[in-house]
C-alpha cells in the first residue's frame, strides 16, 4: 500500500520559511491520515478522503482558501479517476461548495460524469451539499490589491495504491487567481488526473501547459506500454521544454513504483509507504 500527495507550487514559500514549514507539516499530517485510511478502504475511497482533507486546509489552493477569479467569485474544479473501473468523473467551475472532490465522487455512479458551471452547482445541491463560501480574508486582500506575487500556482492531489493492487487518482484546484470566468484548468481533465490498472498520476502547475502536454494520460500510457514511471515522467516533462511548460507530477504504479518530479521548483509533496517523506 502506498500513497503520495501534493500541495501545488508555492511562490511565497521561497521567501517565507514559516509558511513553507507550515505547509510541509500539514502535508505530513494529512499523508499519515490518508495512509491510515488506506488500510481499510479502496484506493478510490482513499484519494477522495485525502483530497477532502487538503481542500479543508486553508494553506492550500483548493476548497477553503481558493483563489478569487477576476469577477470576484471563487470557482472550483476537481476530478476522480478509479483505475480499476476506468471511470473518470469531475466538476468544473463549481461554486458555493466546500468539497468539490466529494461532488466528483458522487458523479462516478452517473452516465454524465463531468459537469460544469450551473449544472455542477445544481447537482451538488440536489445531492445534499449545503451552501459554503470557501473565501478566506487573505484571498480577498490578494484580490483587492492584485498581489500577483502571492498567487499560488497549483492544486492539491493524491494517488493511492490499495491492498488489492488497485490505483486511483484525485485532484482539486481553486484556480490560478484573477483568471477570466469560465477558464478551465487541467485538474478536471485527463491531462491533469488519470489512472488505469498500471499507473495513476496527479498534476499541478499551469493548467494550460499541462493540457497542452496531455501530461497525466501520456505518463500513464507510457507506463502501460512498458516504461518505468520515472522514465515516463521525465520524458513527458522534457517534451514541455519547447514552450517552457510549468508542471509538477506525482505518481504510483501497480507494481509499487512511486515518483514525483517538477519542471520548476518548488512543488510540495509527501508520501507514505510505511515511512513518511516530505519535500525539504
Amino acid at each position: 500500500m502506498k500513497i503520495i500527495i501534493h500541495g501545488g507550487f508555492f511562490s511565497e514559500s521561497l521567501t517565507n520559511q514559516e509558511v513553507k514549514l507550515a505547509k510541509q507539516e500539514a502535508l505530513n499530517g494529512i499523508v499519515q491520515l490518508g495512509y491510515n485510511y488506506l488500510q481499510h478502504h479502496t484506493a478510490a475511497e482513499t484519494v477522495v478522503y485525502t483530497v477532502r482533507l487538503l481542500e479543508d486546509c486553508e494553506l492550500f489552493n483548493a476548497g477553503t482558501g481558493s483563489q478569487i477569479q477576476s469577477d470576484g467569485k471563487i470557482r472550483l474544479s476537481a476530478s476522480l479517476m478509479d483505475g480499476k473501473t476506468q471511470r473518470f468523473s469531475g466538476v468544473i467551475n463549481i461554486e458555493d461548495v466546500k468539497n468539490p472532490i466529494c461532488v466528483a465522487e458522487k458523479l462516478q455512479a452517473y452516465d454524465d460524469r463531468v459537469l460544469s458551471g450551473k449544472g455542477a452547482c445544481d447537482f451538488a445541491i440536489e445531492n445534499g451539499h449545503k451552501y459554503y463560501n470557501p473565501e478566506i480574508p487573505q484571498r480577498r486582500r490578494e484580490y483587492e490589491q492584485k498581489l500577483s506575487d502571492s498567487i499560488r500556482l497549483g492544486t492539491v492531489g493524491c494517488v493511492a495504491l490499495d491492498v488489492h493492487g488497485n490505483l486511483a487518482a484525485a485532484t482539486s484546484t481553486g484556480g490560478k487567481g484573477f483568471e477570466i470566468p469560465g477558464r478551465v484548468s487541467d485538474s478536471a481533465t485527463t491531462a491533469g488526473n488519470y489512472a488505469n490498472e498500471f499507473a495513476g498520476v496527479s498534476c499541478t502547475g499551469v493548467g494550460e501547459d499541462i493540457v497542452s502536454g496531455s501530461v497525466a494520460v501520456k505518463i500513464v500510457t507510457r507506463v502501460t506500454d512498458g516504461m518505468a514511471l520515472m522514465a515516463a515522467t521525465e520524458k513527458t516533462l522534457d517534451e514541455m521544454k519547447p514552450y517552457d511548460g510549468f508542471a509538477g507530477v506525482i505518481g504510483i504504479t501497480t507494481d509499487g513504483q512511486i515518483y514525483h518530479s517538477d519542471t520548476h521548483p518548488y512543488m510540495v509533496w509527501a508520501l507514505h509507504d510505511g515511512d513518511v517523506e516530505v519535500f525539504n
